[in-house]
């Protein structure tokens, strides 16, 4: 049966307890303005006389076990299993869940950080967009170049470490990039690797230079960069993959 005005009020409640249904406060609202205000009031005042007389009537004590235990009104509790698959629960979520994971994975991200790591981050996004005809060509080892560099550029201490200096190189060039300044790059025929050389990070408080030898990573975009830090100039060996893929060439000069 549809829930009309009229309907409602045939069953409407004689008190003004709170946690009626929208729909009838509605149709009693209606009623109390319309023109069959004052019927519905007398129906009103004489439900309520009703209600008072028959609660005024003595119940026998037998009659009255068969209630104590009885729940005549059940009431509809919500579930929580219910509410949590509600869609809008399950989308705020998801939202929740995914900006979560974006903030660990941000930090995780920089939990490795070191001075240069964002200039470093920044040539590997030079070296997703780089082509091969970009560079000068040039077929050589890629340990040969200092001279170059330093010739042709007046770069000093533009060294590629010995674990990369046996590299066969498919071309070079030098160029200056608003953020890291003076930078060569290699571009080497095994796996089509990308190396930069850069000026690294300064102390901002003295201006000093902290080297370090050993090899640091970063990742952007499915490309990893290890990096070390020698005579103030950065080396960052460049390669489409995971950290695991440059741990051999890393680890040649151990063997």
């Amino acid at each position: 049966m549809p829930r009309k005005p009229e309907t409602l009020l045939d069953c409407a409640p004689i008190t003004e307890k709170p946690g009626i249904d929208r729909a009838m406060r509605v149709a009693i609202q209606q009623a109390r303005r319309g023109k069959k205000a004052i019927g519905f009031s007398n129906q009103q005042a004489f439900d309520a006389a009703v209600a008072k007389l028959v609660h005024a009537i003595p119940v026998d004590a037998q009659v009255a076990e068969w209630f104590v235990n009885e729940n005549l009104i059940p009431v509809v509790r919500r579930r929580w299993k219910k509410i949590l698959l509600n869609p809008a629960v399950l989308a705020i979520a998801l939202a929740l869940a995914v900006i979560g994971g974006v903030f660990a994975y941000r930090i995780h991200e920089h939990l490795r950080d070191f001075p240069g790591a964002e200039k470093a981050r920044h040539l590997l996004a030079v070296a997703t967009s780089t082509r091969s005809v970009l560079l000068d060509p040039l077929k050589t080892d890629a340990g040969t170049l200092s001279d170059l560099f330093f010739l042709k550029h007046r770069l000093e201490h533009y060294d590629v470490p010995a674990e990369f200096a046996d590299f066969k190189v498919l071309g070079t060039r030098v160029f200056d990039d608003e953020e890291v300044l003076r930078v060569a790059q290699i571009w080497a025929v095994e796996k089509r690797m990308q190396f930069f050389l850069f000026p690294a990070e300064k102390n901002p408080k003295d201006g000093s230079v902290t080297d370090f030898s050993d090899w640091r990573f970063v990742e952007l975009e499915g490309w990893t960069g290890a990096v070390t830090q020698r005579n103030g100039v950065c080396f960052m060996a460049a390669i489409r993959g995971r950290e695991n893929d440059l741990q051999p060439y890393l680890e040649k000069k151990k063997q």
